[in-house]
């Protein structure tokens, strides 16, 4: 059986497939509820209400129009134990572009807000910046299976996570760029642990998932190590406040993506980062920036 067969069928650490992570329920017009597994202990994990958000407002949204950008606030923590309602307020419906905004709800409280734009696609001449040369993921370790090895009770209750594959780049592989002072960076390969339909929503809500699990841990970096590499308890508390995402190109979220990663300023308690996806061809599919509250727990 080929690579692509065994992630079609299951998810790479024996997990359900990735896509039972996007799925909802229309409850009624423009309402729709979902549910999502913890990040933090008894907290729902964010890029998950941020995917299923962004996934209610597609859902009002004709196939002729792309998700270009999203800015998203976390405003309570999710209760991984119970449903969540997405209400989404169709804002505009323009010639070339339209926005949603949706509102996610739990026991009658607002835990997350989104704004999305839509558009047509439009020809128009290109430029990027390069994407910078990295080991490839096939030349790299499985954090999971480090992971599972040294806290498997952690690892086994980490069931959303392990339908994803990740591969950190060594701070020290050659080609890199140069880290410059007081700017902590990191560099992720990433990618869905199975494989996903060709819809361009499906894709886009996909990277909205991984785009938040390794950028708030990039504003720390220089204190601890990343959340799914550490075995030891934490010394800060680290959440996401809000987060934002430019879609540039097409990309498949099921294909290996370079998560380019700085940490620019921390201060009052919060930690700025930002990230750019790059595809295997370097071309650069899209960009992420996210302000995380970042608290170092007192030492007893």
């Amino acid at each position: 059986m080929t690579d692509a067969m065994t992630r079609e069928s299951s998810g790479t650490h024996g997990v359900g497939p990735f896509i039972e992570l996007l799925e909802i329920e229309e409850l009624d017009e423009n309402l729709f509820r979902g549910s999502c597994h913890a990040g933090a202990p008894m907290r729902a994990f964010g890029g998950q209400v941020a995917a299923q958000a962004l996934t209610s407002a597609g859902r009002t949204i004709g196939k002729d129009r792309l998700v270009h950008s999203l800015h998203g606030y976390f405003l309570r923590p999710g209760d991984p134990q119970r449903p969540i309602v997405y209400q989404v307020d169709r804002v505009r419906d323009g010639a070339s572009y339209a926005t949603r905004r949706v509102t996610a709800v739990q026991r009658g409280e607002a835990i997350f807000t989104l704004s999305a734009s839509f558009k047509r696609p439009e020809e128009s001449r290109e430029r990027q910046r390069s994407m910078p040369p990295v080991p490839g993921p096939e030349e790299l370790p499985d954090p999971f299976l480090t992971w599972e090895q040294l806290a498997p009770e952690h690892f086994a209750r980490a069931t959303g996570f392990r339908s994803l594959e990740m591969r950190f780049v060594p701070a020290d592989s050659p080609g890199l760029p140069a880290e410059m002072p007081g700017v902590p960076q990191q560099f992720v390969w990433l990618r869905t642990g199975s494989r996903l339909p060709e819809d361009p929503l499906v894709q886009v809500c996909a990277l909205t998932y991984l785009s938040d699990l390794t950028l708030a841990s990039t504003t720390t970096l220089h204190l601890q190590p990343h959340m799914l590499l550490r075995t030891e308890p934490p010394r800060i508390t680290l959440a996401s406040l809000d987060h934002a995402m430019w879609f540039h190109r097409p990309f498949r979220a099921d294909d290996w993506l370079l998560f380019a990663q700085r940490s620019p300023s921390a201060s009052d308690g919060r930690g700025l980062a930002m990230g750019e996806f790059y595809d295997r061809d370097g071309q650069l599919v899209a960009s992420a920036v996210q302000e995380t509250l970042a608290r170092e727990r007192p030492t007893r």
